[in-house]
This record gives structure tokens, sequence and C-alpha cells, in this order.
């Protein structure tokens, strides 16, 4: 069970680094219809830091006991 978390972690660490790195090429690329998109980007990339946070939670609950 921890290793099936661990590599859920990992995946959700990457994904939330994909959608970060999407957000900062937009940003660099200054288009005229990024506000939209780089709000986009946000939100996703808060809603992956939690689910990376809830995953990493239940990791170390299930690694104690």
């Amino acid at each position: 069970m921890t290793t099936f978390l661990t590599v859920l972690v990992g995946l959700s660490l990457l994904a939330t680094l994909g959608v970060m790195f999407a957000g900062m090429l937009g940003l660099a690329r200054s288009e005229a219809a990024g506000g939209v998109r780089s709000n986009r980007l946000m939100r996703w990339r808060v809603v992956m830091q939690g689910v990376t946070l809830v995953l990493f939670l239940i990791l170390m609950a299930v690694s104690r006991g």
C-alpha cells in the first residue's frame, strides 16, 4: 500500500510541476488572451498541490501505523 501511495505522490508532484511550468511559460510569452489561461493554470496548480498534500498526509499516516 505504501508503494502505491508513494507512486501516486510522485505522479502528483510531477503533475504539479508540469502545470507550474506551463503557467510560467504562458507568462513568459505574455499573450493577449493569456490572462484567462493563466488563471485556469493557477487554479489547476492549487488543486494539484492540494491533492499532493492530501496524498502525502495519507502516506505518512499509513506508514506510521
